[in-house]
């Protein structure tokens, strides 16, 4: 951990003194950094639980929201991030402020911070605080109540991680992120290979003829109604879902926004969605594993809960002195989240709250070190704010687990179905903007908490069925009232355009991953053993992969000559 903040502090020493430079590296992020960052962001302790557990419960169902997430990026590469630098934009409602107009900015800043401060960032650590005490038991180790074992983790991973961000900005995160993320990857796939091992009596590839061959209704990915998540969603609210976390939500999309230039961007943006396609055998091939060594949950020496699964594992399997570098690696998988949290909401505040209102107040221009030295106080501000809120959690987690991820739903749909329809209309005025936010707030309470007993379908397709109203709702009224300009895109010249030359073949191999992996955890793959269908299937994305790379180096060739 001393060696990951020693390379962050070196890498971004004397680049956080000017307003790109604390709030976007410098607008100097190449594809590593961008990859890594996006990685770490995404990944938390409460995936490595959850996931897990939910594989050693139920099937590979919920490798869904980790895997579709691969089309998002390359919707992310193409489509959104193009615009995105075209206009040098720092936030997604700076974007939506030129789009549409200031109080739109408004109400997107206020549904993000609402979010950030009272659910997301307090989760996290109460998520990440959790998964160090299941592990290492830490009130037994150092003798303290649960309660205070608790709030002391909670304050240490919040105080350490917290660091990178007040003080480093987000060059620092992306560095840390990285360095952590390589420490992922090595632990992700020792936990599982040390785990075949065990289950195949010292043998990884008796453990995997084992897991391959017997039970194999636990590698099915094609969900059903009764599972986590059904395979319908995929093709509902899955997609907006999606879209909205890796093309729109800010502490997201924040690195990609500090790309060096548009190919750096859409190579790093593609490399985390190659990272994506691994999640399941880093998250959840565990949790089959410990299925198989364990027994289902609730018989005789099975475990008591699905999300003791991955922790039994990692205790059972890992030796004792890989368990330091374990803890280090899930402390940063921790810190990645929080502090691209604090260091997006400290965004979000200076640029489109303070700075708004000075500019409003006709005060002089704020210098750049003063916005820097307002972005620290509020990081800390934040940061305090959820070492108050974090450890209430425990108080009634069932019920408040059930609300964080109901709140996702009420700002994510509005806020994805603004951005596209704000990127590909130029008609549509302000007030459909926010007449559909309104109205979405609106709506999603009602229906999750007053028609709840009537409303009983799966929370992803009503995502879908919001944002098929919204859209129209929009659209509707720009037919009827529309701009009395049209809107038109004002392109900056601050960073290199010019698209990566491979980025289409790869984003054709990463689309093709995803179709592979639902062949092979489907029945036509393992489950039940591989089908007639399967190999000719494989061959034929291999097949036209070969000839899009093919192409793509004929094309460069010819260019050379």
């Amino acid at each position: 951990m001393l060696l990951v903040a020693w390379v962050s502090y070196r890498k971004s020493r004397g680049e956080v003194a000017t307003r790109d430079g604390y709030f976007l590296a410098g607008r100097g992020l190449t594809a590593v950094f961008i990859a890594g960052s996006l990685l770490l962001t995404n990944l938390s302790a409460e995936q490595l639980v959850g996931l897990n557990g939910s594989a050693y419960g139920f099937n590979l169902s919920s490798m869904a929201w980790e895997v579709t997430a691969a089309i998002s990026t390359i919707c992310m590469a193409f489509i959104f991030l193009p615009r995105y630098l075209a206009g040098a934009f720092s936030t997604l409602p700076e974007f939506l402020n030129s789009r549409f107009d200031n109080d739109v900015r408004r109400l997107t800043v206020l549904l993000f911070m609402f979010g950030y401060g009272l659910v997301t960032i307090p989760s996290v650590l109460y998520s990440g605080s959790i998964a160090v005490l299941r592990l290492f038991d830490v009130p037994e180790l150092f003798d303290l109540p649960y309660s205070q074992a608790l709030t002391l983790t909670i304050v240490m991973i919040g105080s350490t991680g917290g660091l990178y961000a007040v003080f480093g900005g987000l060059k620092a995160v992306a560095v840390s992120d990285t360095l952590n993320g390589i420490g992922l990857l090595l632990v992700g796939f020792a936990v599982p290979l040390l785990g075949l091992a065990a289950l195949g009596d010292g043998s990884v590839g008796d453990g995997l003829h084992i897991v391959a061959n017997s039970h194999t209704e636990k590698l099915n990915a094609i969900g059903g109604p009764s599972d986590p998540t059904p395979f319908g969603t995929l093709f509902t609210g899955m997609i907006f879902a999606n879209l909205f976390y890796w093309c729109t939500n800010q502490y997201v999309i924040q690195r990609t926004l500090a790309a060096k230039n548009l190919a750096e961007g859409q190579k790093g943006v593609l490399l985390s969605g190659f990272f994506k396609v691994l999640v399941p055998f880093i998250m959840m091939i565990p949790g089959v594993v410990a299925f198989h060594l364990y027994g289902p949950v609730g018989s005789e020496g099975g475990l008591p809960s699905i999300d003791l699964a991955y922790p039994q594992l990692v205790r059972d399997v890992l030796p004792t002195y890989a368990m330091g570098f374990f803890l280090a690696v899930l402390l940063g998988v921790v810190f990645s989240s929080f502090n691209s949290l604090l260091n997006s909401a400290a965004t979000l505040f200076c640029l489109d709250i303070y700075l708004p209102l000075k500019e409003r107040q006709g005060a002089p221009a704020v210098e750049d070190k003063q916005l820097v030295k307002v972005a620290k106080r509020a990081s800390v501000v934040i940061a305090l704010f959820s070492f108050v809120v974090a450890p209430m959690l425990q108080f009634a987690p069932e019920g408040l687990w059930q609300i964080i991820r109901i709140f996702t739903g009420f700002y994510n749909i509005p806020v994805i179905a603004i951005v596209i329809v704000g990127l590909f209309s130029r008609r549509v005025p302000a007030l459909a903007a926010k007449l559909a936010i309104v109205f979405h707030v609106i709506a999603y309470g009602l229906l999750k908490f007053v028609f709840d007993d009537w409303v009983t379908i799966h929370f992803l397709h009503l995502y879908a069925i919001l944002f098929v109203i919204e859209v129209a709702m929009m659209l509707v009224i720009g037919q009827l009232y529309p701009r009395d300009k049209a809107w038109s895109f004002e392109r900056s010249d601050k960073l290199d355009l010019r698209s990566w030359r491979y980025a289409m073949p790869c984003a054709l191999t990463l689309a093709s991953s995803v179709t592979g992996l639902y062949l092979l955890f489907s029945p036509i793959g393992l489950v039940d053993g591989i089908s007639v269908a399967f190999w000719p299937l494989i061959l034929t994305l291999v097949g036209i992969n070969i000839l899009s790379w093919w192409n793509a180096g004929r094309q460069k060739f010819a260019r050379t000559e």
